[in-house]
């Protein structure tokens, strides 16, 4: 049996690449012109790999069962984000809510696949996101959470760890609390 290791966990829309706020929420770019990467994105995911983390994107893009982007140019908006950065795997979860699945955030689906695919430590790994969704999906999942307050207007429906103000801020956050705490393993 394998040594079980440690991830973070991310958000896509809002954490990794930039959302358009309309009415106070959140819209995910439907094309490929409209992805854009956030610029602090790449070294902060840098900093987290190089740390010792498996890096994993879990998405949720419900916009796949509406019919208003398709599979080809969700899989070059993961292939741009994969170029960037060194991101380690991509969840996305194509259903819409009400469809009932276990992988639409907050559910802890993806988490709990990634954990199983990748042999993750849950309990050692964070969830980072700019939605309750996610820190509820972390929460389920046993994740240390981080919420980047991006200032949308949906009630906050639970309690994350941490809070950040982008990537960046969430990637120091997290290296400062596992130099505090010092786990076992060895991460540098």
């Amino acid at each position: 049996m394998s040594v079980r290791r440690p991830a973070v966990f991310l958000d896509r829309d809002g954490v990794l690449v930039a959302t358009e706020v309309r009415n106070g929420k959140p819209i995910a770019a439907l094309t490929l012109d409209g992805f854009t990467i956030l610029p602090e994105a790449p070294a902060a995911v840098g900093a987290l790999k190089a740390a010792g983390f498996v890096t994993v994107v879990v998405t949720n893009q419900p916009e796949l069962a509406r019919g208003n982007v398709d599979s080809v140019t969700m899989d070059a908006m993961h292939g741009r984000l994969a170029a960037a950065m060194p991101i380690d795997a991509v969840y996305v979860c194509p259903h819409d809510s009400g469809e009932g699945c276990d992988c639409r955030k907050p559910a802890p689906g993806m988490l709990l696949r990634a954990a199983d695919d990748l042999d993750l430590d849950l309990a050692a790994s964070y969830m980072v996101g700019d939605r309750w969704r996610d820190v509820g999906a972390g929460l389920a999942a046993g994740c240390t959470t981080v919420l980047i307050e991006c200032g949308y207007t949906e009630p906050e429906r639970v309690e994350p760890d941490l809070t950040a103000r982008d990537v960046a801020e969430a990637a120091t956050l997290i290296l400062d609390r596992e130099k505090a705490v010092r786990r076992p393993g060895g991460r540098a």
